[in-house]
């Protein structure tokens, strides 16, 4: 059986960042990150959803979180869901969270790559996008899929 486990959002930060520290010195960074998805509702007004997501991220990168960025500032991260659960007061207690790999900043607008990017890995470096083929019956991307 194939799993994945692969978290992409782009929101802003509902809090500025925590940093600590654990006792190997490994610094560790949590903060809240907020998305919303508007959309039309059945009557013609506009509804939002909002969904606010726990995050944590480890090395040096949590550093560079912390330093640059605070409350309200967007956001792009790429992770993985991750499952932690303790007892507090003889209660057995859980939360989702995203354990962030990767991360970009956006521009105040949420528009991509206006303040640069951090990723874990260098980026490749920019080739020149293939030219598309054309359908074999003439149609463009207007053509409906069939899923």
């Amino acid at each position: 059986m194939a799993n994945l486990n692969k978290v992409m959002l782009m929101g802003g930060l509902t809090r500025d960042p925590q940093l600590t520290y654990l006792p190997s010195q490994t610094p560790v960074v949590e903060f809240g990150l907020a998305t919303t998805r508007k959309y039309k509702k059945q009557d013609g007004t506009l509804g939002e959803d909002k969904c606010y997501v726990d995050c944590q991220m480890f090395g040096k990168r949590a550093e560079v979180i912390n330093q640059y960025l605070k409350k309200g500032d967007p956001l792009f991260v790429e992770g993985r869901l991750k499952f932690d659960s303790w007892e507090k007061d003889g209660q057995k207690r859980s939360k989702l969270r995203v354990f962030v790999e990767s991360f970009e900043f956006l521009g105040k607008g949420g528009g991509g790559g206006q303040g640069g990017g951090y990723q874990s890995t260098p980026a490749p470096a920019q080739m020149p996008a293939p030219s598309a083929p054309e359908a074999p019956h003439g149609g463009g991307m207007d053509d409906d899929i069939p899923f």
